[in-house]
């Protein structure tokens, strides 16, 4: 399980004219809530918080958030973004309970060189990156491996083929496709002249009439 910690202070004012003026003084506007708790809202240092968003994977680390002498392990649920200056508008903090599981998005790591691409010049492409699960807080997962080494080309992983550690319950659909092995593209490409030349051949309209020599009189 990751974890981090981060600061944040406890403010009781609210409102968008609050929430601007934080901004412009270098703090982001947060709020913490879970079960059993009051929303309260909450100011982080901007540059702290990009710091530590940068170097976590936000949805599946527990963040050990320090609030003026308190301190709740959370897990950073939304992060609400400006859409053209991409700054930090708003972040949500949901608190964690024991014993009580929450949805997570846990990275995929794909370990080893698959067959096809070692052997044949094949291509593995990666169709999934995270997936969601349920879980212990305690038990969340920094990633899940996928080892590729056995595949072949034509052949790919799917979910419910995922190796899961202990207490973890997947929530995608078994069926969704995590990775496949495709042919290289030279391959691909090498059959495409002959059928040009086939379809051509095949265009070219067929003779019907015998052609009249030369010296033949036309009839009439």
């Amino acid at each position: 399980m990751a974890t981090a910690s981060l600061n944040a202070s406890i403010r009781n004012e609210r409102g968008t004219g609050v929430a601007r003026k934080l901004r412009q003084a270098g703090q982001v506007p947060a709020i913490i809530y879970g079960h059993g708790r009051q929303p309260q809202s909450l100011a982080i240092n901007t540059r702290e918080v990009e710091r530590l968003l940068g170097t976590i994977s936000a949805g599946s680390t527990v963040i050990e958030l320090n609030m003026d002498g308190t301190t709740a392990r959370t897990l950073i649920r939304e992060v609400q973004r400006h859409p053209f200056k991409r700054s930090i508008v708003h972040i949500d903090f949901q608190e964690l309970v024991a014993g009580e599981k929450v949805t997570v998005s846990v990275p995929l790591r794909f370990t080893g060189t698959a067959d096809g691409v070692r052997n044949s010049g094949g291509i593995l492409e990666e169709t999934m990156h995270q997936v969601h699960v349920r879980v212990d807080p305690s038990l969340i997962p920094d990633h899940i491996d996928v080892d590729v080494t056995p595949l072949t080309i034509g052949h790919s992983v799917h979910i419910r083929d995922l190796k899961l550690p202990d207490g973890v319950t997947i929530l995608d659909d078994g069926g969704a496709t995590v990775c496949v092995c495709t042919a290289p593209k030279a391959a691909t490409e090498e059959a495409a002249p002959g059928a040009e030349a086939t379809a051509e051949t095949a265009a070219e309209p067929e003779l019907i009439r015998k052609p009249k020599e030369e010296g033949e009189a036309e009839e009439k």
